[in-house]
């Protein structure tokens, strides 16, 4: 195939514009173009008053050595994008492997361990996504959480309850297979060229289900309500493991893919010995502002345009104690959801559709936070850390699940808020006005109001005064790191655990968590051979 760049396209001009396009590109008549399709789509917003497309398609083409020949700016051969499987390693394997956990790192790992004939047995201490669905809403609509089976636990992991971002900051060709993956399993196909892909949270209920029944189709199982208590571990290597249940499943090769918000797991895993850190994440809260006014500052005259969709940002700043301070999963759109999975803690999340058409946008607005921060210097200190601003938030929001919430006027102005303004909060359980001061060490605090101001002069409208601040936003990304070794991707004091996605602290949303779900799921094949154990 050839790979053509800088392919553009005004705002207001059709997509399918892009055939004549390439045909005057490559100086080509219609017959001699096979097909093409494109691979990469981005906004050009650089010129003021002016919105176009650039797009990158690769086409195949008769006479394909002709055209490369002629040496056109802009045309070279694409290169290959298609995923290799690992060689199959030759270690006998006398039980099938496990993959503990069915979010995006363990919904990879085990769909490429499907796919090579591993027949992989999933463990996912949550419910099926239609079960799940309906714990949800309970919870939602009456206060009433499931602590087995919520926003955190069940199939497809958090992320089935957020906007679906598919992006990524990994360069790696695994990207594809993932996107690829997930079209197939009913996924819109512009996810493969979006220069910001997402899918929504109505669709990725479907497509988790889908990649569930082709594993299960070449194989493998999955079990869900099957939480496991106990890891059998002899001689620094795996035997097997426990479910609370009672039910033991031998196994001497297990991905762990258990989440960010695992932390009865993570407390066995300690115990049983297994080598765990802490790491440095970021807290803070969801802040909702107006759709329509974030349109309006990043797409100016252009805002509301039908090509354009609800406009997203993303933004950083640096405080003076020398905290980063972030934009983080940003929800166009969308909804701030409760997101607790323990009784008596309130936890917030952002959560789009794949409309993204409600009336405000969402953000984390996160402060980084270190080891040194928490409240001692145990591997486990950072879970400590945020229970604690979690309970905060629950007594602060009433002890019923609403939310505290505070205006951002008010919030910079060191005052309680006593109402909320024109925006309208969307927490589904309500929220209470109140003062993030009580909530907060003032180190957050502190770098949350630096940078509130100092990112308006990036996107105009960030501190609009009635914009809403509801806490506490603290499951980012994990607490702790559970070590590997970087060539066999096993725990570097356990053989036979593969740590890994955002619970073990080696991923930050769902395509990188699915990209280290397909490295431990290689790992493990290219070590060791197809099990020979028949059940």
């Amino acid at each position: 195939m050839i790979r053509i760049t800088q392919l553009k396209l005004s705002i207001d001009e059709p997509v399918d514009k892009i055939k004549s396009l390439l045909l005057k590109k490559l100086k080509i008549q219609e017959s001699d173009l096979i097909d093409y399709r494109i691979y990469k789509e981005s906004i050009d917003a650089r010129q003021r008053g002016e919105i176009n497309f650039i797009y990158t398609v690769d086409a195949t083409v008769k006479h394909e050595g002709k055209i490369l020949g002629k040496k056109l700016k802009n045309v070279a051969l694409a290169p290959k994008l298609d995923y290799k499987n690992p060689p199959i390693g030759q270690k006998p394997l006398n039980h099938r492997p496990l993959v503990i956990g069915f979010g995006p790192a363990g919904m990879f790992a085990a769909l490429l361990l499907a796919q090579n004939g591993y027949r992989p047995i999933v463990l996912e201490r949550g419910q099926a996504v239609d079960e799940r669905v309906k714990s949800i809403d309970e919870f939602w609509s009456k206060g009433q959480l499931n602590p087995k089976s919520n926003v955190q636990f069940g199939e497809g992991g958090a992320g089935t309850f957020s906007d679906g971002k598919l992006t990524s900051r990994v360069r790696d060709l695994r990207g594809r297979k993932v996107l690829e993956e997930f079209v197939q399993a009913g996924a819109p196909e512009d996810i493969l060229y979006k220069a910001h892909p997402h899918v929504g949270t109505d669709l990725l209920r479907d497509i988790v289900k889908n990649i569930r029944k082709q594993i299960i189709a070449l194989g493998g199982e999955v079990y869900f309500d099957s939480q496991v208590e106990q890891f059998m571990i002899e001689k620094d290597a795996l035997t097997g493991v426990k479910l609370v249940d009672g039910r033991i499943f031998k196994a001497t090769q297990a991905v762990l893919a258990i989440g960010h918000s695992a932390r009865d797991t993570f407390n066995e895993l300690y115990d049983k010995g297994i080598n765990i850190t802490a790491k440095p994440f970021a807290v803070g809260v969801r802040i909702e502002h107006p759709q329509r006014l974030i349109d309006k500052a990043q797409y100016k005259e252009f805002a509301g345009h039908p090509r354009l969709g609800a406009a997203e940002y993303r933004l950083t700043y640096k405080a003076s104690s020398g905290r980063g301070v972030y934009t983080f999963c940003m929800c166009p759109g969308g909804l701030v959801v409760p997101a607790a999975s323990e009784e008596g803690r309130l936890v917030t999340n952002g959560m789009s559709e794949h409309a993204r058409n409600q009336e405000n946008a969402n953000s984390g607005l996160l402060v980084q936070v270190f080891p040194e921060d928490f409240p001692t210097e145990h591997p486990l200190a950072g879970v400590e850390f945020q229970r604690i601003l979690e309970r905060k938030a629950y007594e602060l929001g009433g002890s019923n699940y609403q939310a505290p919430a505070q205006r951002v006027g008010d919030f910079l102005d060191h005052k309680a808020s006593t109402t909320m303004g024109t925006v309208t909060p969307s927490y589904a359980l309500g929220v209470t006005p109140s003062n993030l001061d009580e909530l907060f060490p003032e180190y957050i605090t502190q770098s949350m109001r630096e940078a509130i101001i100092g990112l308006d002069k990036k996107l105009h409208g960030f501190a609009l005064s009635d914009a809403v601040m509801t806490g506490v936003e603290s499951r980012s990304s994990s607490p702790v790191r559970i070590n590997r070794d970087e060539e066999s991707f096993q725990s570097i004091s356990t053989k036979g655990i593969y740590p890994s996605g955002e619970g073990a602290g080696f991923a930050g949303g769902i395509v990188s968590a699915a990209i280290d779900g397909l490295k431990c799921a290689e790992a493990l094949i290219s070590t060791y051979n197809r099990p020979v154990e028949e059940s």
